[in-house]
């Protein structure tokens, strides 16, 4: 049995194809040598990437990661895509590219690649969604850019980052959670495991309340998940309809019709014009009564 690949139709398709050069209509000599090659590219002419997922960078990992570029240099090299006449734009790697600005490399290598901005987008948020140190709410947010941005059903987003539909199902649901919860997952306060049951209970104000509960008493995955269920279950409150009192009239209505059908029957009358008229009976014969009243 063949395995699939678990980019689907990715990064390495996205890559090869030179006719999606922004740079010129067509893809002189000189552009073909460089695309798919890596290259050592000066710093100052590789420009951050507009598209880039992740939106937080640990201070301390940057700067143990300088020291590590310091003393044994780039390992993997980050990838650009051309832009223009030695200018390149950053598709993947960013926290490379950052510590090697702060360990004052004037160059580092680097693939060069040919893209256009849908490709690109779709490169940098797939690659992404790879590393194990994006949170969840990164994960989730990456998603709905592809489905959104890059046009994506959920089942060819399960291609393209070979995540079951339902693994992706239950990231994209993490973005309906209030934004208070969402940030506790993002600081790392709950886990994915919290998140999936606070998504179960319907109510955002009970959302919130259990999340202050975790937070407060440190509550496991499973009690939250009791919690989650019990609030499920609960049935919601029922308010009391308002009712109007009477008018004279609508108590001589009552009165003739109590009358008519030889019954106590009730009348009520609720805002907006509304209301009911309920006939009771107490026995089969009572029953025929009120029928043949009716002309039934």
């Amino acid at each position: 049995m063949t395995k699939k690949p678990a980019l689907g139709r990715g990064l390495s398709a996205l890559l090869q194809d030179d006719k999606t050069d922004i740079t010129q209509k067509e893809a002189t000599e000189s552009s073909a040598k460089t695309a798919g090659s890596v290259a050592e590219i000066e710093i100052s002419k590789i420009e951050a990437n507009p598209f880039q997922p992740r939106t937080k960078f640990e201070e301390e990992a940057l700067e143990e990661l300088a020291q590590s570029i310091k003393e044994l240099g780039i390992i993997q090299p980050v990838t650009v895509r051309k832009l223009g006449y030695d200018t390149y734009q950053l598709i993947s790697g960013e926290r490379r590219f950052r510590a090697s600005q702060m360990a004052g490399l004037d160059r580092i290598p680097a693939y060069v690649r040919i893209a256009n901005d849908q490709s690109m987008l779709e490169m940098a948020l797939v690659e992404n969604i790879q590393r194990a140190n994006l949170d969840a709410i990164e994960v989730a947010i990456s998603y709905q850019r592809l489905i959104d941005e890059c046009k994506l059903t959920q089942e060819e987003l399960s291609q393209r980052v070979g995540k079951k539909r339902s693994t992706i199902s239950n990231y994209l649901r993490l973005l309906k959670l209030p934004a208070d919860i969402q940030e506790g997952i993002r600081d790392g306060k709950i886990s994915m495991g919290h998140a999936r049951a606070l998504i179960n209970i319907e109510n955002p104000e009970d959302q919130l309340a259990v999340f202050e509960q975790i937070l407060n008493e440190t509550l496991s995955v499973r009690k939250t998940e009791e919690l989650a269920k019990n609030k499920k279950e609960e049935k919601p409150k029922k308010h009391p309809s308002s009712v109007m009192p009477l008018s004279l009239l609508d108590k001589k209505i009552k009165a003739n019709l109590s009358e008519h059908f030889k019954v106590n029957v009730k009348f009520q009358r609720k805002e907006e014009d509304k209301g009911r008229i309920v006939i009771p009976f107490s026995s089969e014969d009572e029953l025929d009564k009120i029928l043949k009243a009716m002309k039934l």
